[in-house]
């Protein structure tokens, strides 16, 4: 079901029905989206069902001023950054750095079933910044356009470019290092 199609239906006063084209359309993208920062399929699937919660409540107030699907990338992007804040609060009382903390879990992930270079981008992608890791993801893996960033993080176009390209580099650093 198209974007188009879940909003018609929902201003028609087919909340539900709606809504189950939200979770049809969206589950499988936001599951990956969401997987890449908190790498565990445990705590990804417990973000997912926050995420949609979260939708089902503010859509009543969606204005259609963004696409659907930036509205709900940017609150799913929301989730997992407070969901990250809470894990970088947790790792620092623990005195493991959330970046080690995530590698770890890309480590003891038994579901991940990539090889050796595909583990060592997700670990590079870890120790990125937080703000170069949202960007390089959403770019790289979403395929999303510098706009759709922008709608989704608030950030200039401009300082997308740079926090792609800074993340761009400091993972091809890291990856030659290693290979």
């Amino acid at each position: 079901m198209k974007d188009r199609e879940i909003i018609e239906l929902y201003s028609c006063g087919r909340h539900e029905e709606a809504f189950r084209g939200i979770t049809d359309a969206y589950t499988e993208r936001l599951y990956w989206h969401v997987r890449r920062f908190v790498c565990s399929h445990d705590d990804t699937n417990d973000l997912l069902q926050d995420i949609f919660i979260k939708i089902w409540t503010a859509l009543p107030s969606f204005r259609g001023d963004s696409g659907l699907y930036t509205w709900i990338y940017r609150i799913a992007t929301n989730e997992v950054l407070n969901h990250l804040r809470r894990q970088k609060v947790k790792s620092l009382l623990s005195f493991e750095s959330e970046s080690a903390s995530l590698e770890k879990k890309i480590d003891e992930d038994i579901y991940f079933n990539g090889n050796e270079l595909q583990r060592e981008l997700h670990k590079a992608i870890q120790r990125l910044p937080q703000k170069q890791r949202i960007v390089f993801s959403l770019r790289y893996f979403d395929e999303l356009k510098y706009e759709e960033i922008s709608e989704i993080t608030g950030t200039s176009i401009g300082a997308l470019k740079a926090s792609y390209h800074h993340a761009y580099n400091k993972i091809k650093e890291d990856l030659q290092k290693m290979f």
